[in-house]
C-alpha cells in the first residue's frame, strides 16, 4: 500500500471510530423507539409485500426481503400522520427475511431498516438509521429529495476523501418516500394484445409527461399522466400517424440527482431508477397510494384497444444510489455487496454506466430481481416488450461483455420473456462495451450505425455510398448471422438523447446552456447540417431547405429495411432550441408543442409521415422478413435487390468506392421470401427509390427491362405538398431530373 493510501485508510478508520458520534455532531439526540408490532412467520415467497388471507381467514400482508449478509431486518409501518411502528422479521429462509402481519391492508405505507456491519472497506454499508425502499414495492408514495439525512455516510464530513466511511446515524424516514401495499387481482381477461410482428412494427418513442402536458384536447387535470396518454385525443394522434408501438421513456419509479436539485432542475427523462416494480408516481392523476397501478393498466388497455403495443425503456444497469458518495435509498443499505459490482477496493464501485454504480447481474438475487420485474410488467401490467438501457452492462459476466452471460441465458429460456419484444441499446461506457450487431437471436438492437450513415449521407459527408447501401437494405453486414433477420435492426435517426429531427437540420452545435453545466454536457458528434445558418432562420429559402431535409430524413427512415423508430414530435417539427441533452428540462423545451399542427408547413410534414407509414404497412416489400439475396431468381435476370447509378446502370465494385451523392435502390416485389398465412406466395409492387444528397439537381436514367417498362412517381420530397400521390408516369429509359437534395420513390407500373 502506498503511503497516501495508508494515510487515507488510517484517516478513514478514525472517521469510522467517530461514526457513532455522528448523530450527536450532526443532529438532535435520538427519540424514544417507536412501538413494535408482532408478526407471524409468513412465507419467503413471493418477495415484496403481498396482501392475502392468512391463517384462520385473517387478512394481512406477507413481507419478504432478500438481505443476504444482514444481521436483522425491521419492517416499518407508517400511519396517516407519519407515525412509525416497527415489526421485527424474525424468520430467515435462504437469506430472505419474512413475516406475515395481520391487519395490514392495501394502501399501507412501509419501508425497511436493515441491521449489519458498517465496514465500507469490505463493501459493508448497513445502517439501520436509514429507511429503505422495498426493491419489490409495487407503488411508491412521496418524492425523493436528497437532504443529508438520506445518506448512509456523513455527506458533509470535513475530510471528503474519507467521508463515505463515516456512518450517519440520523433518521432518514421523514425525508424519503415509502412503499405502498397494493392488492392486484386483475386477470386481464378483457385485454387483447396486438402482438404485432417485428417486421410490421413502427416504433414511436415518447415521454408520458412530455407527450401529453400541452395537448389541448386532453383535460388539464390529466395532462402529463398515464390517464392523459390513455385519453382519446392522445390516442387519435398515434392512430392517425400509424405507429404500432409506443416506447415509453422510463416509467419505473426514479429519483432526481443531487446536482440537479441543487440547480433547481429535475431528472426529466427518468434514467435513474430506484423502484423496478412501481409506476413512477408523479405520472399518476388518480393518486399515489396504489392508484397509479390501476391507472397505468388502464392506459395499456386503451392503447391495446387501438392496436398499439406498449414497450418500456428500462434501466436495470444502475440505480439512483450512485457511487460511494451517493444516497442510501434501497439496495445499498439492504446488501451493498450483494447488489452492486465493487472494485478490488471494495469502497469503490465498478462503473460501466457513467452513473456511479453498476448492478451485479451475475449475482443470483440481482438476476432474480430483474427477471421478476420484467415478468411482472408483462403478466400483471400488460406491457409488450422492453428496450434495455446500456444493455451491454447487463451482458457482462465478471468483467467483459459475454453473449453467453447469465442474464442473456435466462432471458432466452424464460417462457414469458422470450415471447415479448426485446430491444438492446447495445453498448455501455466500459471497456469493450460497444456491441452493435453482437446480441443473440430474439434480440433487436438500436442501430447507431444506421443513424450515423443516414445523417452523414444527407449532409453529403460520406466518402462513398457503401455504408448507405448496407443501412438501407437491413444492415446484413451486422445481423445476417445466427438466424437473425433484418428486423434485428431498429433504425433511427434521432432519439430522446440528441437533437430532435428539426434541430438536426437547424443547428450544427449543441446549445445546452439551460442545463447549467457550461455547455459541457451532451455529445459534440452531432453529424448535423444547418443549411448555412445556426438556429432558427428568417430566410424563407433556408426554412424551405430545412423542411425538405426533414422530408428526406423521414422518407429514408420509413423506406429502409428494418424496424423504424420515430421520436415523438419529429413528425410535426418539434424543436429543443438546439439542446441535445435535455434530460433535465421538464418544461416547454422538452414538451411537445401541439400548436405546431396549426402551421401548414408542419401539417404537411405530419401528412407525409403518416402517408409513408401507411405505404409501409400496405407493401410487404418495404418490411421484409428476410435479407435480400441480391441474386437473380428467374431467367430474365431480375433480382430482389439491385443498385443503380445515375446513369441507370447497375453499380459495379468501382462505383461503390467512388465519391457519389446519388444512389438508386430497386426493390422487387416479385421475389419476397416466405408465404402468407394461407401458404400463398407473397407478391407486391416493385419500387425504385432514388436518393440524391447533392446540392444541385442530377439527371437520372430510369432502368429499363427487365426492371420495368414504366414508373409512377409516388413520393417526391422536393414538393412541400405531396397530395395523395404525385402520379407522374415516366417510361423506362427516360432521363429524369432529380432536384437537389431529394428522394423520389417510383412504383413500377404495369
Amino acid at each position: 500500500m502506498s503511503s497516501a493510501a495508508e494515510q487515507e485508510a488510517v484517516a478513514g478508520r478514525q472517521a469510522t471510530g467517530n461514526g457513532r458520534q455522528a448523530a450527536a455532531v450532526n443532529g438532535a439526540p435520538r427519540a424514544a423507539p417507536p412501538p413494535t408490532v408482532p408478526a407471524w412467520p409468513g412465507a419467503p415467497t413471493p418477495l415484496g409485500a403481498r396482501f392475502r388471507v392468512g391463517p384462520d381467514g385473517v387478512a394481512g400482508t406477507n413481507f419478504a426481503l432478500w438481505a443476504g449478509g444482514a444481521e436483522g431486518v425491521e419492517l416499518c409501518l407508517f400511519d396517516e400522520s407519519g407515525k412509525e411502528s416497527r415489526v421485527r422479521l424474525a424468520e430467515l429462509t435462504h437469506e430472505i427475511w419474512h413475516g406475515f402481519v395481520p391487519g395490514v391492508l392495501p394502501g399501507q405505507r412501509y419501508g425497511y431498516r436493515v441491521h449489519g456491519r458498517w465496514d465500507p472497506w469490505t463493501g459493508a454499508r448497513w445502517n439501520p438509521a436509514k429507511l429503505l425502499l422495498d426493491p419489490y414495492a409495487r407503488a411508491v408514495d412521496g418524492d425523493f429529495g436528497l437532504p443529508p439525512e438520506v445518506y448512509g455516510h456523513v455527506r458533509d464530513w470535513p475530510q471528503q476523501h474519507v467521508a463515505d466511511t463515516v456512518r450517519d446515524d440520523r433518521d432518514s424516514a421523514p425525508h424519503v418516500p415509502k412503499g405502498v401495499v397494493v392488492h392486484d387481482d386483475d386477470d386481464w381477461a378483457d385485454d387483447r394484445r396486438p402482438k404485432t410482428p417485428w417486421a410490421d412494427s413502427v416504433i414511436y418513442e415518447l415521454h408520458v409527461k412530455g407527450f401529453t402536458r400541452l395537448h389541448p384536447g386532453i383535460p388539464e387535470e390529466l395532462r402529463g399522466t398515464y390517464a392523459g396518454l390513455a385519453h382519446p385525443a392522445a390516442i387519435e394522434h398515434l392512430v392517425k400517424l400509424g405507429v404500432t408501438a409506443v416506447e415509453l421513456l422510463p416509467v419505473h419509479q426514479f429519483a432526481h440527482e443531487d446536482h440537479l436539485l441543487r440547480r433547481g432542475l429535475k431528472n426529466y427523462w427518468g434514467y435513474n431508477s430506484i423502484g423496478y416494480f412501481a409506476p413512477h408516481a408523479a405520472y399518476a392523476a388518480s393518486g399515489t397510494r396504489g392508484q397509479q397501478v390501476g391507472e397505468f393498466k388502464r392506459m395499456v388497455r386503451a392503447l391495446h384497444a387501438a392496436g398499439i403495443e406498449v414497450v418500456l425503456d428500462v434501466v436495470y444497469n444502475h440505480t439512483a444510489e450512485a457511487g460511494e458518495l451517493g444516497p442510501a435509498l434501497s439496495l445499498k443499505g439492504i446488501d451493498n455487496r450483494g447488489y452492486y459490482r465493487l472494485q478490488d477496493d471494495a469502497r469503490r464501485y465498478a462503473d460501466y454506466t457513467g452513473c456511479g454504480n453498476t448492478l451485479h447481474v451475475v449475482q443470483p438475487q440481482v438476476l432474480r430481481l430483474i427477471t421478476d420485474s420484467l415478468r411482472y410488467w408483462v403478466t400483471e401490467m400488460g406491457v409488450d416488450g422492453f428496450r434495455f438501457d446500456l444493455a451491454a452492462a447487463l451482458a457482462r459476466s465478471m468483467h467483459d461483455v459475454d453473449m453467453l452471460s447469465p442474464f442473456l441465458a435466462v432471458i432466452a429460456q424464460d417462457p414469458v420473456l422470450r415471447r415479448v419484444k426485446l430491444i438492446a441499446e447495445p453498448w455501455d461506457v466500459g471497456s469493450g462495451g460497444y456491441q452493435v450487431g453482437a446480441f443473440p437471436p430474439l434480440w433487436t438492437e438500436w442501430n447507431d450505425r444506421y443513424r450515423n450513415a443516414v445523417r452523414d449521407f444527407w449532409r453529403h459527408a460520406l466518402p462513398d455510398v457503401r455504408e448507405m447501401g448496407y443501412r438501407l437494405s437491413g444492415s446484413s453486414d451486422l445481423y445476417a448471422w445466427g438466424g437473425r433477420r433484418p428486423y434485428a435492426s431498429v433504425n433511427f435517426i434521432t432519439a430522446h438523447d440528441g437533437f430532435t429531427l428539426r434541430d438536426l437540420v437547424s443547428y450544427e452545435r449543441k446549445h445546452n446552456e439551460a442545463n447549467g453545466e457550461g455547455n459541457r454536457d451532451g455529445t459534440d458528434d452531432n453529424r448535423a447540417w444547418n443549411g448555412g445558418t445556426e438556429g432558427e432562420a428568417d430566410d424563407e429559402g433556408v426554412r424551405a431547405l430545412r423542411r425538405r431535409q426533414l422530408r428526406n430524413l423521414l422518407t429514408t427512415l420509413l423506406l429502409s429495411t428494418g424496424v423504424p423508430m420515430l421520436v415523438a414530435g419529429d413528425e410535426l417539427g418539434r424543436t429543443q432550441l438546439g439542446n441535445n441533452n435535455a434530460y433535465c428540462q421538464d418544461n416547454e423545451i422538452s414538451w411537445l408543442d401541439w400548436g405546431l399542427l396549426e402551421d401548414p408547413g408542419w401539417q404537411a410534414l405530419f401528412a407525409l409521415t403518416s402517408r409513408l407509414i401507411a405505404l409501409r404497412h400496405r407493401h410487404p416489400v418495404l418490411r421484409r422478413r428476410a435479407f435480400f439475396s441480391g441474386r437473380a431468381q428467374t431467367a430474365d435476370g431480375l433480382r430482389d435487390l439491385a443498385w443503380f447509378t445515375s446513369r441507370g446502370t447497375e453499380m459495379t465494385e468501382q462505383d461503390w468506392y467512388a465519391p457519389a451523392a446519388t444512389l438508386g435502390m430497386y426493390l422487387s416485389g416479385r421475389d419476397i421470401p416466405g408465404r402468407d398465412e394461407r401458404g400463398e406466395q407473397i407478391l407486391d409492387d416493385s419500387f425504385l427509390a432514388v436518393l440524391h444528397a447533392g446540392e444541385g439537381p442530377v439527371d437520372f436514367t430510369l432502368p429499363g427491362p427487365p426492371w420495368a417498362e414504366r414508373y409512377e412517381v409516388v413520393v417526391d420530397t422536393s414538393r412541400e405538398e405531396q397530395g395523395e400521390a404525385p402520379g407522374v408516369v415516366h417510361p423506362a429509359g427516360t432521363e429524369i431530373t432529380v432536384p437537389a437534395r431529394a428522394v423520389l420513390l417510383l412504383r413500377v407500373a404495369g
